[in-house]
């Protein structure tokens, strides 16, 4: 970027970056909504579908209602992108939610599949170690919640001299 100066630059594409990762983390999650959703119809345990069952029922409810916030929050965030509104702590407000919550979703299908959770046949398993490498990447956690703790406060907690 010419005429970028300092940390403006970098950060900028930080901040693409962790937008980019709140939609890869719902299109993981969505991918093992399906999955878990097509294996619990066709996965037959005492003459009926695993998904006629309340607690498989339940998760995929749980599930359906995780991933559309998680989108929700995402365009929110894009019509904030788009109208020059966003501010770091959005994106790192995003970035933690949807990884967070793909994470769990993901675990949720592993479930779901039972032991055939973990094979290559279905996308779980990939789809919860990019997860995991993605929760790490471009911020963990604990730096986005003392982002998101500054931005709340005011005080920054991260910079005490000793």
């Amino acid at each position: 970027m010419p005429g970028v100066k300092g940390l403006r630059g970098p950060f900028s594409c930080l901040n693409n970056a962790r937008y980019g990762i709140s939609w890869g983390a719902v299109g993981a999650a969505q991918a093992c909504f399906d999955s878990a959703k097509e294996y619990s119809l066709s996965r037959i345990q005492f003459t009926h579908p695993i998904a006629s069952y309340q607690l498989v029922q339940n998760k995929l409810a749980w599930m359906l209602r995780e991933i559309t916030k998680a989108q929700l929050l995402a365009y929110h965030l894009g019509q904030k992108k788009d109208a020059g509104t966003w501010i770091p702590e959005h994106i790192s407000l995003a970035k933690m939610n949807n990884v967070d919550i793909a994470l769990e979703i993901a675990r949720e299908a592993r479930d779901i599949h039972g032991a055939n959770g973990i094979l290559d046949e279905y996308c779980i398993m990939r789809h919860m170690a990019n997860l995991e490498s993605v929760k790490t990447y471009e911020g963990t956690h604990d730096i986005h919640n003392l982002i998101l703790g500054r931005h709340i406060t005011g005080i920054q907690s991260f910079t005490r001299e000793l």
